[in-house]
């Protein structure tokens, strides 16, 4: 029986047993993917201990299941019949960071935000943040390629891998990618790990890229009465050639959220905010600043300006980032993660605003405006099984609309359990083919997180 093999090769404490606790560890924050209760949840300490689990699952023929901190919105790590979850939390050192080579060393569970301060002390700057940096781990990031407010400017967590260590299908213990600057030997086997959401190996250990810390921002914020209009100012920033470090929007159902939560007051003069920065120094920043705030205001803002208090700012930033927690407050929420090219923003935006009255759902929309990478939240009253069904026709709705114009299913969520069907509207059957035979080749047992991303056949 696996969990007296796992008894026996681990340390006690390493195994969790109790249904109560293990309940905590079945599934993410995708509240509408479907999970169950593992078999057992297993906290290991290090590489070793990984491989162990591997090993041991291939051995007895069990799905496992690799989890971070759990922040996930696509159901990407939640728990399958007879199942091992692994979680990766206590492997969470920070190893190395090397200033002249500019890189970061890490273990899977370390939290984004205390790798970013650890950074912060050496005069480096690790940029990839998801609104849940505070919490999310590393190795979830680089499990779903994460991106998050600046990547508009300083792209998504891809663009910063380095090298990984990882647990194959097979249960060998390898090294993929480099610590140098430049590499082409063979094919990019770190690349492909990122973003594979735990179905091609188990990484115990990043090397991730760093930057030289960057200038302080200057926050340009507009008001907008209607949502398209707001879309439309982030195109006309693209079009004026304006690279910003963060493009972001918020929608009136989210900014009354927040407002009921923690009494910010931002709904009272707004439909829409689009909060706008830029790290550029000195003139070039100012003329980047002028500009945005020149698209905004030619948009249509109700009002707009550069803002000179800092923490009025950060402030505003700070309740883009609690409105999904906001609205969770207020029901379920299906969430969604289309992208659109840039230009398609503001259609896009009006889409969604009429699937939400087609179907009769709320839908909040906060967005990574800047790329195109828009979260529209799918809100439903608790208990409404007849809403749940209207939200999860108006998501589809959301996902072909995406494509019509020329987008994609997820910009940083990933597939996992809720965009299977997405995936196989994006992509055309011989490169579904393509990515089934890659994920055979490297889990050839068929152990790693199987039934997610990919529907049966």
């Amino acid at each position: 029986m696996l969990i007296d093999a796992l008894q026996r090769e681990l340390p006690a404490d390493r195994l969790v047993l109790d249904p109560d606790v293990m309940r905590g560890y079945s599934y993410d924050q995708a509240e509408w993917a479907a999970h169950t209760l593992p078999d057992v949840v297993v906290r290991p300490r290090n590489a070793a201990e990984v491989q162990t689990v591997v090993r041991l699952c291939i051995e007895h023929d069990t799905p496992l299941v690799t989890r971070g901190a759990g922040t996930g919105l696509s159901g990407g790590a939640n728990a399958t019949a007879g199942c091992v979850v692994i979680v990766m939390d206590r492997l969470n050192a920070i190893k190395e960071i090397n200033p002249l080579e500019r890189l970061a060393v890490v273990e899977p569970g370390v939290i984004n935000d205390d790798l970013r301060a650890a950074c912060c002390e050496h005069g480096l700057w690790y940029p990839p943040d998801p609104a849940s940096a505070s919490s999310s781990t590393i190795g979830g990031n680089v499990a779903t390629n994460a991106g998050g407010l600046c990547c508009v400017k300083y792209g998504v967590t891809r663009d910063y891998v380095l090298g990984m260590q990882i647990v194959t299908g097979s249960g060998d213990l390898v090294r993929l990618g480099r610590r140098t600057a430049k590499g082409v030997a063979g094919y990019d086997m770190a690349g492909l790990m990122v973003g594979s959401e735990g179905t091609l190996g188990v990484i115990t250990e990043v090397t991730v890229r760093l930057r030289p810390m960057r200038e302080p921002e200057r926050t340009v914020a507009g008001y907008f009465d209607s949502i398209v209009d707001a879309g439309r100012a982030v195109s006309a920033v693209a079009a004026a050639g304006v690279t910003p470090s963060a493009l972001e929007l918020i929608d009136r159902h989210c900014l009354e959220a927040v407002d009921a939560w923690k009494n910010m007051g931002l709904s009272v003069d707004a439909n829409v905010v689009l909060l706008g920065r830029t790290d550029a120094p000195g003139i070039v920043g100012e003329q980047e600043a002028a500009t945005m705030l020149d698209c905004f205001s030619s948009a249509g803002a109700s009002w707009a300006a550069q803002s000179t208090d800092p923490e009025e700012a950060d402030a505003l930033f700070a309740a883009r980032r609690l409105a999904y927690p906001a609205l969770e407050r207020l029901g379920p929420v299906l969430t969604e993660d289309v992208c659109v090219p840039k230009a398609q923003v503001a259609k896009m935006l009006e889409r969604i605003e009429r699937t939400a009255l087609r179907h009769d759902v709320t839908i909040a929309n906060i967005a990574h405006a800047g790329d195109g990478n828009l979260h529209p939240l799918l809100v439903t009253p608790v208990g409404d099984e007849a809403a749940r069904e209207r939200a999860q026709a108006a998501f589809e709705d959301i996902i072909s609309d995406a494509l019509a114009l020329g987008g994609t299913v997820t910009g940083e969520h990933g597939v996992g359990l809720l965009k299977m069907a997405g995936l196989r509207q994006e992509l055309d059957k011989p490169v579904l083919d393509m990515q089934r035979a890659i994920k055979a080749a490297l889990d050839p047992h068929g152990i790693l997180n199987p039934g997610k991303v990919f529907e049966p056949r």
